[in-house]
């Protein structure tokens, strides 16, 4: 089918060689990495403070996989023939080359560290390339607008009921909105947001920090075709009562990985290549609204069964994203009329967050791809608007004339990244259970909606009380009751892990043993509690004593009022 604009299938595969004049570009896996220049003891040499901060934080190791290609193969590659590299990864180990060049690519087969090779793209496009408008086009609801409830901190406009339907507001209101987030966007082609007026801030703040484009290694990403704009506005415009974005503060690296001319496995190469370079940069959440399943050629076609989250190019270098600590999400896809029905990859991840789609209301939209993947798991993980989404259309203006899991992938993407915004200690797992665990079907999921629609209050509760709990666990040590702050002054709490589960009564006593007050609460053996004892500027400064009684265990907790 068609490949840009609201929901690319694309897909790869990996052969052995085969007839090299039917290929352009291809594929070297080495073997090692044996002899490099590069240490694991000098990790700044080949990632960014920031990528090293991020493994530090989630407790991550720096490992043979973040070592760059070994600079000699690729030396001995280059110099074969008439050979150009375009690409290389060092998670797969391996290169992306061009060339016409039959010799070359027999001497490189010989090489004692290339393990195999394979052709990856055709000498000349079978696809008779144009702009491509294949949207899932819908009927324009005519009034966009709804009105919002209460006092948000944005006027959404058009984009309220997207962003809604998440309670995304919640963190939004309570100063989430992506700073000091970074997000990589890797799509088809960014056409014209450099001067859509709907980026207005996106420009004047500098927040996109950089562009590459992988398919003709060149920076702009401007110029080829307007799926990646689209999807980037969902998160990132920013017109205060015409449209808001997801995460509108966050800082941006777009990367054209996509060729919107062909379907070839030369774009997972791509894809990874892109990844590796958003971790070296120390991005924190990729999002990808691409897909593959099927190809120009079909002897490279996936099968359903390729859908197991290992074996395609793109979920293992999906896999190796998310194993560095970065958060990944993709579009489930459109293929819920189709004949192959099921998702595609990269979102058949383990831990790649697949994103499925609904209407404002909440209703499953039936283009959007079913799961499981092939070996069982809930796919899609969740869903969120791709029918009728509001996005920035090419004239400036807003429309919901699109649909698509290529849009409710990222519009549901920012608000990760705000969420995790608003939880920085927690690793990329932990957000993506929070996410997952706060969905409206979680106990009971489907292969339609996953675990359902996310809620962002709900997730920020369940990290929350992660947090409480972290930090009443340090605070009691090996005590099971402790007062703080000592000395107080107005008030001061209690943190109690009850040894039973009972009605326990607190007294606090002057120390002429003269009850001043007593509070009784419920407590449940295991579950931590804080109590707050407030409005205590009037007791004289001195000493008082706290007693705790639960029947059966009793504590005595000495305290000062300043």
């Amino acid at each position: 089918m068609n490949r840009v604009i609201i929901f690319l299938i694309l897909s790869l595969s990996l052969l052995s060689a085969g007839a090299q004049a039917q290929f352009s570009k291809y594929i070297i896996v080495l073997k090692d990495k044996n002899n490099s220049p590069y240490s694991l003891n000098n990790p700044s040499a080949y990632l960014s403070a920031k990528a090293i901060a991020r493994r530090e934080k989630q407790n991550i190791s720096i490992d043979s996989s973040d070592l760059p290609v070994n600079p000699a193969y690729l030396d001995s590659i280059r110099n074969a023939g008439t050979v150009t590299i375009l690409n290389v990864s060092k998670w797969l180990n391996q290169v992306l080359i061009q060339t016409l060049d039959n010799n070359a690519m027999n001497k490189i087969s010989q090489f004692s560290f290339v393990k195999n090779t394979a052709g990856i793209a055709p000498r000349k496009s079978s696809s008779k390339y144009g702009e491509k408008n294949d949207l899932q086009k819908t009927s324009p609801v005519k009034k966009i607008n709804k009105i919002q409830g209460g006092d948000n901190y944005y006027n959404y406009g058009n984009s309220y009921a997207q962003i809604n339907i998440h309670e995304g507001e919640f963190l939004h209101n309570n100063n989430f909105r992506g700073e000091g987030m970074t997000i990589a966007v890797l799509d088809a082609g960014f056409y014209h947001y450099d001067t859509n007026p709907l980026f207005d801030s996106v420009r004047i703040n500098n927040q996109v920090l950089g562009t590459w484009d992988f398919v003709a290694n060149k920076t702009s990403v401007t110029e080829e075709n307007a799926h990646g704009m689209l999807c980037f506005s969902t998160i990132a415009a920013n017109k205060p009562g015409v449209m808001v974005g997801t995460a509108p503060k966050a800082k941006f690296y777009l990367f054209r990985t996509e060729d919107a001319a062909t379907e070839y496995p030369v774009e997972e190469q791509h894809w990874v290549a892109a990844a590796e370079m958003a971790d070296s940069l120390g991005v924190d959440l990729i999002t990808t609204s691409l897909g593959y399943t099927t190809f120009d050629n079909p002897g490279l076609d996936y099968t359903y069964a390729d859908m197991d989250g290992k074996t395609t190019i793109c979920a293992r270098g999906a896999a190796y994203a998310f194993k560095k600590g970065m958060f990944i999400s993709a579009s489930a896809g459109n293929s819920g009329n189709s004949s192959w029905h099921y998702l595609a990859t990269p979102a058949d991840g383990e831990n790649v967050l697949a994103v499925g789609s609904v209407n404002a209301s909440g209703n499953a939209s039936d283009f959007s791809s079913y799961g499981p993947s092939s070996d069982g798991r809930v796919k899609p993980d969740v869903v969120s608007v791709g029918s009728n989404t509001v996005v920035a259309g090419l004239d400036g203006n807003p429309t919901n004339a699109y649909s698509g899991t290529s849009l409710s992938n990222p519009n549901f993407a920012g608000l990760v990244t705000c969420l995790w915004q608003a939880f920085p200690e927690r690793t990329n797992f932990e957000i993506l259970e929070a996410v997952r665990k706060s969905s409206n079907q979680y106990n009971n999921p489907d292969d339609k909606k996953g675990y359902g629609i996310p809620n962002m209050h709900v997730a920020y509760t369940l990290l929350q009380n992660k947090r409480d709990e972290e930090t009443n666990k340090r605070i009691l040590g090996s005590e099971w009751i402790k007062a703080y702050p000592v000395p107080f002054t107005s008030a001061f709490n209690i943190i109690v892990n009850p040894p039973q589960t009972s009605r326990s009564t607190l007294v606090l006593y002057d120390a002429g043993g003269k009850r001043v007050l007593v509070k009784y609460v419920d407590v449940q053996s295991g579950v931590y509690q804080q109590l707050s004892f407030n409005a205590l500027t009037s007791l004289a400064p001195g000493v008082y004593w706290l007693t705790y009684n639960d029947g059966k265990n009793q504590k005595l907790i000495r305290l000062v009022k300043q």
